[in-house]
């Protein structure tokens, strides 16, 4: 029987806990005895511990009784101030040992800056969450921060970014241990279609892109998602949003801080994804679909966005393929 541990602080966000431990547990309904997951909570204080959202937690040992092996130990985050708050040297010492017994170390959202505070992310890889990603660099210029991934794999430490990207990370932990079959099991039980890439950006690319709905550009957005099978030219969009062409160029960066052929080829990367989680079309019939012209300039413009090929995005979510 394998042990995951986590350990939890006061002020966590309780997804950060909850989300992976519920993985491991779904998980343990699919498995023989033998291969079922023990779960332990190590918590830093001994008294229950509050999190962000008021639920309060009682860890199951305090860090410093934990002397059992540990096959997976994981960090989750703290809060905003997690890096600033004082914990005693021998737990870093603790820590330290610990990561040089167990199987696999990571981390959860900015649980990421308690690894790097022990000094275990020297030379490594590792991604936390996005707004904690130059605070972690700025702590471990060592270590290389990649702040817009789901979770990264590096030898035996996994990190991930924030919230329910732990579901995320712990389903790829599991599909390692007992197969795909498992892992997407799991993953249906949790209502999560399957885990995402961990390469795949952890932005959305429609965050923060349209503009107020009184605004021309706005219209011109509007045209774009209503032809987006057509070329979409600036010509054609500044004359939606009857503007000159110059003029159109230089508000829609104002406004929106993307220049219109990115918003364009991010459109057009969100009508695929859609294709892509519910059909079987042909991927070139797809791209013709969405504008792009052929495959291949839709394998780019998705690498650009979301980090992941179209293949790969139809694999982890289209059912049909998982």
């Amino acid at each position: 029987m394998k042990t995951i541990g986590i350990i939890i602080f006061d002020r966590s966000q309780s997804l950060d806990i909850a989300g992976p431990l519920d993985v491991f547990s779904e998980a343990n309904t699919f498995l023989l005895p033998d291969e079922r997951y023990r779960l332990m909570t190590i918590g830093m204080d001994a008294a229950p511990m509050r999190c962000s959202n008021g639920l309060r937690l009682l860890a199951d040992q305090h860090w410093s009784e934990v002397n059992e092996p540990i096959d997976t130990l994981l960090v989750a985050g703290g809060g905003s101030d997690l890096h600033e708050r004082e914990f005693p040297p021998d737990f870093f010492r603790w820590l330290r040992a610990m990561a040089r017994q167990c199987r696999r170390l990571g981390s959860i959202c900015n649980g990421a800056l308690i690894l790097g505070r022990a000094g275990l992310l020297d030379n490594r890889t590792v991604t936390t969450h996005w707004d904690s990603a130059s605070l972690l660099q700025t702590m471990c210029p060592a270590a290389q921060v990649s702040p817009d991934k789901i979770y990264i794999e590096d030898g035996n430490l996994y990190t991930s970014a924030g919230v329910t990207a732990g579901i995320d990370l712990s389903l790829f932990l599991l599909r390692q241990d007992q197969g795909a079959l498992v892992s997407l099991n799991v993953a249906k039980r949790l209502v999560v279609l399957m885990q995402r890439i961990g390469s795949q950006s952890q932005f959305s690319p429609y965050i923060n892109v349209y503009a107020d709905v009184d605004s021309p550009i706005a219209k011109a957005q509007r045209h774009a998602l209503e032809n987006l099978r057509n070329p979409l030219s600036m010509a054609e969009l500044a004359q939606a949003a009857h503007m000159s062409v110059r003029n159109f160029s230089r508000q829609f960066l104002k406004e929106l801080h993307i220049t219109p052929s990115q918003f364009v080829e991010r459109a057009r990367v969100d009508a695929a994804r859609s294709m892509l989680e519910s059909s079987a079309t042909p991927l070139k019939t797809i791209a013709y679909a969405c504008g792009f012209v052929d495959s291949e300039r839709m394998r780019r413009a998705f690498v650009r966005c979301i980090g992941v090929t179209p293949q790969q995005y139809r694999n982890t979510f289209n059912p049909v393929n998982a």
